[in-house]
């Protein structure tokens, strides 16, 4: 296993002290996995005193004590972070993830300490001096199998997040749930052990499964094999069943196409020059959720078995509000949302009426066009149509050009009037200033005003 020199120097120091370094957690996982890491955690073995750890490690950077309460110190050296850990063993004594006891002790076994772990993939180790790995309870057999299972009942259940961590390492790692914590993670939900976990922390497993899973579908299906959807998320339940027109959607129901635009979106995004961008991914993997959530309540079939969905763009906004604000309470995030979800349909629509510019103008007055362009790429792209899968979204190309020429891509057409310019014209401060610029805006929109001169004329000929 490749590390930094300075984690092999300090092995080094502490097996002269009769003690050793082992390498922990998702360092060593990702070894296996063959994925990058950055974070390296580190627990010391043989020491009796966090002190004597603490006055080691100060010999080559400065200490973070911030977590020493738990065994736990922050050493920075040359603009790297590590942390170093005392082995540690909890016990449930409270409700959320601060009703734990900790007892940290050094002369603790490494199997012994690695049982309070997750998942058998996380409790594995790399004993830095002797160059071993260390695998008490066959992570590794269950990497070469791909499947995720928990490592002890009693523990996992301690923590009922750790759910959520099944759902996302699955979707993240291409892994299966194996049988047996398949089962204890649907007892958990069953009995409404989620309820006391904080929002905030449900919100950092959703987050990691969308932003870092080659297919977030996978962890929605399981989630909905687990009944989190039911009992918790009940927006993206009730699309399970909606029926869709088979012309336009013959992969099947809404709930499949949902997920097909997920997955189809985790490859725009990752060809997308904002890519890198997290903030920007994570809404466009949440507008492409929430994007069809009114068709649970505004889908019909009417006597010759049409099937449609009329309104449902304005009618997903409320279920999408309820959906995202039980997970976060960013409002200005959630906001950003509202109109991708609104108006996804709008480029097809524009296209195939060869909308005018005034259109694409006004519309670029509601929703930033080239954010709706990708979501609606994305639907586009979650369907089995002949069209969808020749891959190429025609009407987005479309709209993107005309946007691009209208200089109104990812802004709203620049006003060519400020309230500035009224006084410049003699004008006094009034309620009078919006109905003028108002009326200007419109004319702008329309291109029947192309110039500030041509505005100022229209201003002094209608309002002088």
């Amino acid at each position: 296993m490749k590390l930094p020199e300075i984690l092999k120097t300090i092995s080094k120091k502490l097996h002269k002290k009769n003690a050793k370094a082992i390498i922990v957690g998702g360092a060593v996982r990702d070894h296996f996995l063959q994925l990058p890491f950055k974070d390296i955690d580190i627990e010391v073995y043989g020491l009796e005193h966090m002190e004597a750890l603490e006055s080691l490690l100060k010999e080559y950077g400065s200490v973070n004590l911030v977590g020493k309460s738990f065994g736990v110190l922050k050493l920075s050296y040359e603009g790297e972070e590590y942390d170093f850990s005392f082995p540690r063993m909890e016990s449930k004594v409270g409700e959320g993830h601060r009703g734990f006891e900790v007892e940290v002790n050094g002369s603790l076994d490494f199997k012994t300490a690695a049982k309070r772990r997750d998942f058998t993939l996380n409790a594995l180790g790399y004993d830095v001096e002797e160059k071993k790995f260390l695998d008490p309870f066959s992570g590794l057999k269950d990497i070469e199998q791909k499947q995720l299972r928990h490592i002890d009942d009693e523990t996992f259940i301690e923590d009922p997040l750790r759910v959520y961590r099944a759902v996302q390492f699955c979707a993240r790692f291409g892994f299966d749930l194996a049988k047996e914590t398949f089962v204890l993670c649907k007892h958990m939900v069953k009995k409404g052990m989620l309820e006391e976990l904080a929002k905030e922390r449900v919100y950092i497993e959703w987050k990691k499964l969308l932003l870092k899973s080659e297919k977030p579908s996978l962890g929605f299906e399981l989630m909905k094999e687990l009944g989190i959807m039911e009992r918790y998320f009940p927006e993206l339940h009730a699309l399970i069943g909606i029926k869709q027109s088979p012309k336009w959607h013959p992969e099947g129901d809404v709930w499949i196409h949902t997920m097909m635009t997920l997955d189809e979106m985790v490859q725009i995004c990752r060809s997308n020059l904002f890519s890198q961008d997290n903030k920007y991914k994570l809404r466009m993997m949440f507008a492409i959720l929430c994007h069809d959530l009114g068709k649970a309540t505004h889908t019909t079939i009417d006597n010759d078995g049409r099937i449609r969905a009329i309104g449902h763009e304005e009618a997903g906004l409320v279920p999408t509000k309820n959906l995202i604000y039980r997970l976060s309470d960013e409002h200005d995030f959630i906001e950003s949302l509202l109109p991708l979800v609104e108006h996804h349909l709008k480029p097809s629509q524009f296209y195939a009426a060869k909308s005018k510019a005034s259109a694409i103008r006004r519309l670029a007055t509601k929703v930033n066009i080239e954010e709706l362009i990708v979501v609606a790429k994305a639907d586009f792209l979650g369907r089995t149509t002949k069209e969808s899968l020749a891959g190429i979204y025609h009407a987005g190309e479309w709209l993107l050009e005309k946007s691009k020429a209208l200089k109104v891509i990812n802004k709203p057409l620049a006003h060519l009037l400020q309230g500035r310019d009224l006084i410049d014209l003699g004008f006094k401060p009034s309620i009078l200033f919006k109905e003028i610029l108002d009326a200007v805006y419109t004319l702008q929109i329309d291109g029947v005003i192309l110039t500030k001169e041509e505005a100022i004329d229209f201003v002094e000929k209608k309002y002088k």
